[in-house]
């Protein structure tokens, strides 16, 4: 869906023509561009996967191991299959030459889509979900994505509390930011599907007072263990992969993106031919009800695998907006802790008035309902502030790895000046032109 996707947003809202957004990836597929460590290093963390596949080896190996620091990437089916939808947009993709690709990729590998899912697939545009918090509007993305859905309920949580008051990390505002993550995350595994198969109740999961209460009501003192909440049973994993940007142009059209493989590489198959990576998408349906995925989400019976169906997401491209304006656009690579790591930043700056460079590069925790337990990069949590949490009843585990990598743009509503705020937790970097 990622071509269609894109060519529909620049046909509805966009200002510049096809063949000169298309062109800069063309020339760097062609030509070629030195690999970062980054790249390298991913290359050689799942060069066992890779390595099974010729259409993947061929780009990405040389000689019998993946490409190195420094040496070029050289992608010549991609860029063939790019100027395809440069010159025939849609047709150029999902018909033809490319669609042909895709349709011989699947029988080699006995999958199932061919030439007519393909023609046949079309996008839906669907409305935005919209909430508030602290005089900002919240403006993020809806179902099939739990993402926007987790945010708004885990914000609407907090916001009765003080948590400037409380102190950035403290072992207070911690504890209150992690029983709001959990809440949200038994929220998404109990009603959150596509709204286009299953009726899902927005409004009575982001009501408040009462109807919003019940299993959702905080308590501001101990931790309320996950199974209280439970919706399902199972032990989950974790896992960390999806691209982000966000993009804001003079006239302050702004536009925060996430789009996904799944998994870092998909399912590691380049289509022949084609030079594109397959999805593994489809892990994040559920094939068993109550059990979890490779992020460790668990879900239910309406999340299981059905034709047309879009599976359910953490992708949480938000934008908050002050007086008709905006003033933070932002998004996250990571997994389930794309949430988690969208609330801290919006909360770092909303909350402790934490300029976005700083709010960005804080280290972060995650909690995702199941397992019941709180994750923290190194440096995110003090052993006094771990000893706190823990007499309130948190159980709690170090991460070796980070709660997403967020890039973001602050526009400062006193002086307007745009400011980019990339992750130091990855490659990213921010870019005026």
């Amino acid at each position: 869906g990622t071509v269609d996707g894109l060519l529909t947003a620049l046909e509805h809202y966009g200002s510049m023509a096809l063949p000169a957004l298309l062109q800069p990836s063309i020339d760097l597929a062609l030509d070629g561009f030195p690999v970062d460590p980054r790249l390298s290093s991913n290359l050689l963390e799942y060069r066992e996967l890779l390595g099974k596949y010729p259409s993947t080896t061929k780009i990405f190996f040389r000689e019998g191991r993946p490409l190195g620091a420094g040496e070029t990437l050289i992608q010549e089916d991609l860029g063939h299959t790019l100027e395809r939808i440069r010159e025939a947009g849609r047709e150029g993709f999902y018909r033809g030459r490319t669609a042909a690709l895709v349709a011989s990729q699947m029988t080699a590998g006995a999958g199932f889509m061919d030439e007519e899912d393909l023609s046949s697939y079309e996008p839906r545009i669907r409305p935005t979900l919209r909430g508030r918090y602290r005089g900002y509007e919240v403006v993020t993305m809806g179902l099939p994505s739990s993402g926007g859905l987790c945010l708004l309920k885990a914000l609407q949580l907090l916001e009765p509390f003080d948590l400037h008051g409380s102190g950035f990390h403290s072992a207070e505002s911690i504890h209150l930011i992690t029983e709001a993550l959990k809440r949200s995350f038994s929220m998404r595994a109990a009603y959150l599907v596509d709204p286009a198969f299953v009726n899902v109740p927005l409004d009575t999961l982001l009501a408040q007072g009462p109807d919003g209460g019940g299993r959702f009501a905080m308590n501001p003192l101990q931790a309320v263990p996950a199974e209280s909440l439970a919706a399902f049973p199972g032990v989950g994993r974790e896992g960390t992969e999806t691209t982000h940007f966000a993009v804001i142009d003079r006239e302050g059209m702004a536009v925060s993106v996430s789009t996904t493989l799944n998994d870092l590489f998909g399912c590691k198959v380049v289509v022949d031919g084609a030079g594109f990576f397959l999805n593994d998408e489809m892990d994040d349906f559920v094939t068993v009800p109550g059990s979890s995925n490779m992020y460790g989400l668990v879900g239910g019976e309406e999340n299981m695998v059905e034709p047309g169906k879009r599976p359910l997401s953490s992708m949480s491209p938000t934008i908050l907006v002050k007086n008709g304006k905006p003033v933070l656009i932002l998004g996250a690579r990571g997994g389930a802790r794309i949430i988690s790591a969208v609330l801290q930043v919006i909360l770092a700056v909303v909350d402790f008035d934490m300029a976005p460079g700083p709010a960005v590069s804080a280290p972060r925790f995650h909690h995702q309902w199941n397992p019941d337990t709180l994750l923290f990069e190194h440096g995110a949590i003090t052993p006094e502030i771990s000893a706190d949490l823990l007499r309130r009843g948190h159980h709690l585990h170090e991460l070796g790895s980070t709660v997403g990598q967020i890039e973001a743009i602050y526009i400062d509503p006193s002086t307007g000046v745009y400011v980019g705020a990339p992750d130091p937790r990855e490659g990213g970097t921010a870019v005026a032109y």
